[in-house]
């Protein structure tokens, strides 16, 4: 599809994403919008400001915005360059579900631009309906009488797998250097509630406020995992086979409850068994760094496989990565047929 027929059927793009607080005071805020206004133990949110300022959140605003807001609206402003390169220009607009810029000021932001067609992208490419059908309840209120396409995953784009294949062909060339031999890889994505991928009234029993009944299994996992194969049949060219990785969730919930597995702990131990001296992890569920790259991986991972007597090398994140763009490109041309909601109109 041309950048020419893109702007004949959407006025405007709209980037999804988390959010995360810009300040430590902010967190139990920021918190009850992620639970839905459930109140989290003191003890939770003290342990998650703990881990933020672990990766530079200060008690007031720094120069620069946190990872996860500062690289979000740097792939929005990329797809936008790589959108209007040949043809009409098209706005590239980002919002956040729990946190600035909420969804719901900049669907306000574009309405008052004159944007009455858009489609919207999850900046998480495996389509969890927990998740993302709070994304998409969150758009679909703020866009009364506008026009919307929703896209709900995009986790086999080949490009996609292509970026990540891109970031990890380097670390895991020096991982295997430095250590003499080949070095295992762990391809991880983050862990959700049990509760959230099981099916019918059962998944609503426990689930937060909003979240969809469903009838079938959630495709999260198997999407996730999905993804991990195709980076990895990608790296067959460089003489990756199906005995050197691995796959597993990570930063499960620590606030109680049941979540998926197996877990990265009980995988490095795993590893560690079986006579690995080292693990190259790449979290194929991220787009950017963010806290559970940032700390959970660098930090709190790290020393938990230094602890086993494990080395860990870890795959850069995608960040700017010029082949997600061109990923994000062929999402919203249509180039590639992603898992997209019919357009209606809110």
């Amino acid at each position: 599809m041309s950048d020419e027929t893109l702007i004949q059927s959407h006025d405007a793009v709209l980037l999804l994403a988390h959010g995360t607080p810009d300040v430590l005071g902010e967190m139990a805020e920021y918190l009850g919008k992620v639970t839905g206004g459930r109140q989290l133990p003191l003890e939770v949110v003290q342990e998650l400001q703990h881990r933020y300022g672990e990766i530079g959140l200060q008690e007031t605003p720094g120069e620069e915005a946190p990872p996860l807001t500062k690289w979000t609206l740097t792939q929005g402003f990329l797809l936008e360059q790589a959108l209007n390169s040949s043809g009409p220009n098209t706005k590239v607009y980002v919002g956040m579900r729990n946190w600035h810029p909420f969804i719901s000021d900049v669907v306000g932001q574009m309405r008052a631009d004159g944007v009455k067609r858009f489609k919207a992208v999850c900046l998480a490419p495996q389509n969890s309906r927990t998740s993302v059908g709070l994304y998409r309840k969150a758009v679909a209120s703020a866009a009364n009488g506008m026009e919307m396409e929703f896209v709900a995953g995009w986790a086999e784009n080949p490009t996609l797998a292509r970026a990540f294949a891109d970031r990890l062909w380097p670390a895991w060339a020096q991982a295997c250097a430095e250590s003499g031999s080949r070095v295992p890889v762990l391809f991880t994505a983050h862990s959700v509630p049990c509760r959230t991928i099981m099916t019918g009234s059962a998944s609503v029993a426990g689930a937060r406020p909003g979240t969809p009944e469903q009838e079938s299994p959630d495709p999260y996992p198997v999407e996730a995992k999905r993804t991990a194969i195709m980076v990895a049949e990608m790296m067959k060219a460089v003489g990756m086979t199906e005995k050197d990785w691995y796959f597993a969730f990570q930063s499960q919930g620590i606030s109680g409850g049941p979540w998926i597995g197996p877990t990265v702990e009980d995988t490095l131990k795993s590893l560690k068994e079986q006579g690995e001296t080292g693990v190259v992890m790449q979290p194929v569920g991220f787009l950017c760094d963010h806290v559970e790259i940032l700390y959970d991986i660098d930090i709190a991972f790290t020393q938990t496989a230094n602890d086993l007597g494990l080395k860990l090398w870890r795959a850069e994140s995608l960040n700017a990565s010029p082949i997600l763009v061109q990923a994000l490109e062929e999402v919203v041309s249509g180039e590639y047929a992603a898992n997209v909601d019919e357009s209606v109109t809110i």
